[in-house]
């Protein structure tokens, strides 16, 4: 694997094994696998988790980190993605990229002789993922056998999730209003990649059902804000609240990769309730990307 865009870039027979990896860096083990080496982050999105948690990962791994905004660059606006990815790749070893068109990404892949990481696509949300079944192993060592039910849009999150669960084995219900959910032919990618299995449930409170973890995010992400009325009331009856907690198991723990828009897809206070994990998940992208960042280097001996 030199570079990470799509989830499914991990062999799922490999994903256990990044798992215990990122477990190990969090318990102490140390790396020098970018030492002397620059990893530029290029986004073309604000940012606070995934700025500030590649930031360390890169400085963990005794690395140069260094920073452009969405004002700076601006693929294939100020200067083309071709032009952009050879430039980098002359001056830094490592581009994580956030930006809005999936299809961007893989144009800057294509060109780069560097390695590439997909920091959120409208495509994908791969690291998110990475970190969200850690945080779940963390807890539940058999994590073949887990229940995730993830309430809302089947957005870039709630996709790489999808192929998360499936290479672990898992089973992932996902409970969207009608005309938001997933495609047939991407149900049909997400169970060929793994052995576990996805479930498509129009109601949210059969979807939690017997699940050891209930996951939701935004109904209205970034660039989708002329929807935002729409969405409101299409997804009325979606929010994640207590009831619906308790409707899952009785050790259930609720998850968010946030930011989180109280009062919408969560009732206020929710991210403080005794059963959310969603802090614990958000310092997991820390850990999860220098296990990332280490075997994507040590495999390729860059």
């Amino acid at each position: 694997m030199k570079n990470f865009i799509n989830f499914s870039d991990i062999k799922y027979q490999s994903i256990i094994d990044l798992l215990d990896t990122a477990l190990e860096f969090k318990s102490g083990r140390k790396s020098n696998n970018l030492s002397n080496k620059t990893a530029v982050l290029l986004f073309e999105k604000p940012s606070l988790r995934t700025k500030l948690s590649f930031w360390k990962s890169v400085q963990f791994l005794n690395g140069n980190p260094i920073y452009f905004g969405p004002e700076e660059v601006g693929l294939d606006k100020r200067e083309s993605i071709k032009d952009v990815a050879n430039v980098i790749g002359q001056m830094a070893d490592l581009a994580i990229i956030r930006t809005f068109s999936h299809e961007s990404l893989n144009q800057f892949t294509k060109f780069s002789e560097i390695p590439v990481i997909n920091a959120l696509s409208d495509g994908e949300h791969p690291c998110q993922a990475l970190a969200d079944i850690l945080t779940m192993y963390e807890i539940h060592k058999n994590i073949n056998s887990i229940s995730v039910a993830f309430i809302g849009d089947a957005n870039n999150v709630a996709k790489s999730l999808a192929f998360a669960i499936s290479g672990i084995g898992g089973t992932l219900n996902l409970a969207s209003p009608p005309g938001y959910g997933f495609k047939k032919n991407t149900i049909q990618k997400i169970n060929d990649f793994g052995s576990g299995t996805i479930n498509q449930i129009e109601n949210p409170f059969e979807a939690v059902k017997n699940c050891d973890f209930v996951y939701t995010d935004v109904w209205t992400s970034m660039g989708q804000e002329k929807q935002t009325k729409l969405r409101l009331k299409k997804f009325h009856g979606y929010q994640v609240n207590e009831k619906i907690l308790d409707s899952a198991k009785k050790n259930v723990y609720f998850m968010h990769d946030l930011p989180a828009h109280h009062g919408e897809e969560i009732s206020d206070g929710l991210l403080y309730d005794s059963r959310s994990i969603v802090f614990k998940q958000a310092e997991n992208r820390i850990w999860a990307q220098i296990a990332l960042i280490d075997k994507i280097f040590s495999l390729n001996n860059y």
